[in-house]
């Protein structure tokens, strides 16, 4: 990826070094937070990640002026951090796709009539609270809808290529994109139309509720990747290829063979790996918003 056109987002929040929160109980994902749960990267798998409703999957330095004060001002309680960390470069980095999504998204919205405001990225170690309950690193990267966060571990991009064999800075931006569609979601009204659904008999299963809203948030991240690339050149040669990889690593089908050698369709979460290329590669195509009509289309 080239970078060079990307400023760091100034909406973030850095408690990595903070330690556990302790009581690794579990949290209430799916419920008693407002009505929703949280929505991250990976489906598919058995215990806590299978359950999270199953709807996770899936970050400009500012010049001082207007985009500055609109994303960078905020009221956003940053985290002064006095040492040092191994992962500062992936700080920077994850800040910079944020930045570009908060750039590539205000227009796009603005142009429906939907104000724009920005999510909160934040990065922890292992656990930390959040308005969904206690997030753990080992559900993954995930939105919180009800305190428009994305919440990430960063050592989660070095399993995206040792464990599931997705390497490379553009994969780690579509996981991030992904986090960002569910916040466009939000914004947009989404969940809130779906709510019932989502809660629902109808959340789970090959089309059920939760793998359209995934499926949406994928197309979402191709939407991002088009217009990313228009205004600020950022795709090189074998960078869409390895969003693909992530993509197809994370599907339903794939975690599951993986994990207990076959699958089961009517747990599925996200979609299938095929699933989710599919609809990348749809909002990649024209940008348009209007081609993620998840919920409204009668094949996934």
């Amino acid at each position: 990826m080239d970078l060079n056109n990307l400023r760091e987002t100034g909406n973030y929040d850095d408690r990595r070094g903070e330690g556990g929160m302790g009581g690794f109980g579990g949290p209430s994902w799916g419920g008693g937070f407002g009505g929703f749960p949280a929505f991250g990267l990976r489906g598919g798998g058995l215990g806590f990640i299978a359950f999270v409703i199953l709807m996770l999957l899936f970050g400009a330095n500012g010049s001082g002026g207007l985009l500055d004060s609109v994303f960078n001002g905020g009221g956003q309680q940053q985290i002064a951090q006095s040492d040092t960390h191994s992962d500062d470069a992936q700080l920077e980095f994850a800040r910079k796709i944020v930045g570009s999504a908060e750039d590539v998204w205000t227009p796009i919205l603005q142009a429906r009539g939907i104000t724009f405001s920005p999510a909160t990225i934040t990065f922890y170690t292992d656990a930390t609270q959040t308005g969904c309950g206690l997030g753990q690193a080992a559900a993954g990267p995930f939105y919180c809808p009800n305190d428009s966060r994305i919440y990430l571990d960063l050592s989660f991009f070095n399993q995206l290529a040792d464990q599931f064999g997705a390497p490379g800075q553009f994969a780690q931006a579509y996981v991030i994109a992904h986090e960002y569609g569910h916040h466009i979601q939000n914004l947009i009204g989404t969940m809130n139309q779906q709510e019932s659904a989502l809660q629902g008999s109808g959340a789970r299963g090959a089309t059920g509720a939760s793998v359209r809203l995934e499926l949406q948030a994928d197309c979402y991240a191709g939407v991002w990747t088009y217009h990313a690339n228009q205004r600020f050149h950022i795709l090189q040669q074998g960078d869409v290829e390895g969003g693909l990889r992530a993509a197809s690593a994370v599907g339903d089908d794939t975690l599951q063979k993986e994990g207990q050698g076959y699958a089961v369709p009517d747990s599925f979460t996200h979609g299938t790996s095929a699933q989710r290329m599919r609809w990348f590669q749809r909002g990649l195509a024209r940008g348009e918003i209007s081609d993620c009509d998840t919920f409204g289309a009668s094949a996934l």
